[in-house]
C-alpha cells in the first residue's frame, strides 16, 4: 500500500505542475486547474504519515520535490530545443510546458513549505491530541492548505492583480475538496507509533 500511495503522491503533484497554467473558473472563481488533483495531494500526505510515519512522509516530500525539479528543468530543455521542420505545435508546446519561472519558483517554493508543515502538524496532532483521524487530517490540511494559497498566490501573482481574491478562492476551493477526500485516511493503517 505504500509503495501505491507514494507513486500517487508523486504522480498528483508532477500532474498538478503541467496543468496549472491552465485558469478555470468554479462558479465566480478562477483557479489554476490543477488545483483540484494538487488538493488532494495534502490528504495522501497524511495517508503516508498515517502509514509510514514523519520521517517517511517528510522523504516522500523531499522526493517528489526533486521529481518536480527535474520536470521543471526537462520541460524548459524541451521548450528550448529546436523544432523539426515539420512540427507546427512549438508555440502551443512553449504556452503549455514554458511556464514562467517566478509561477515555477511559487509552486516549488509553496508546495516544499506547506507539505512539510501539513507533515509535523498531522504527526503533533496525532502523537498529542489522539482524535480521530479524520480530524488529524482535517486540522492539519486547514492550516498547509492555507499556507501553500498565500505563499503560491502572493509569489506568482503580487503586483500583477489583486491577490487576496485569487488565495480566497483556491482555499475555499481547496477546502472543500479536503472535506470530500476525508473517508480516504481510513484505507491505511499506521505502522509506526509516534
Amino acid at each position: 500500500m505504500d509503495t501505491i500511495l507514494i507513486g500517487l503522491y508523486i504522480a498528483c503533484e508532477l500532474i498538478a505542475n503541467v496543468t496549472a497554467s491552465k485558469p478555470v473558473q468554479i462558479g465566480g472563481l478562477v483557479v489554476p486547474a490543477a488545483i483540484f488533483i494538487y488538493t488532494l495531494t495534502f490528504t495522501l500526505i497524511d495517508l503516508i504519515n498515517e502509514s509510514m510515519g514523519k520521517q517517511g512522509a517528510r522523504k516522500v516530500i523531499l522526493a517528489a520535490f526533486i521529481a518536480n525539479l527535474l520536470l521543471a528543468a526537462y520541460t524548459q530543455f524541451a521548450v528550448a530545443l529546436p523544432s523539426a521542420p515539420f512540427y507546427k505545435g512549438q508555440e502551443a508546446f512553449s504556452t503549455v510546458l514554458g511556464s514562467t519561472p517566478r509561477i515555477v519558483f511559487a509552486s516549488l517554493t509553496a508546495y516544499l513549505i506547506s507539505s512539510l508543515i501539513d507533515a509535523e502538524i498531522f504527526a503533533l496532532w496525532k502523537s498529542w491530541i489522539r482524535g480521530p483521524k479524520w480530524l488529524r487530517v482535517l486540522v492539519s490540511n486547514t492550516i498547509s492548505t492555507g499556507v501553500d494559497s498565500v505563499i503560491f498566490i502572493t509569489l506568482a501573482f503580487y503586483g500583477l492583480m489583486p491577490i487576496w481574491p485569487l488565495i480566497g478562492g483556491q482555499y475555499v476551493i481547496k477546502m472543500a475538496i479536503t472535506f470530500v477526500s476525508l473517508p480516504l485516511i481510513y484505507l491505511v493503517r499506521s505502522r509506526k507509533k509516534m
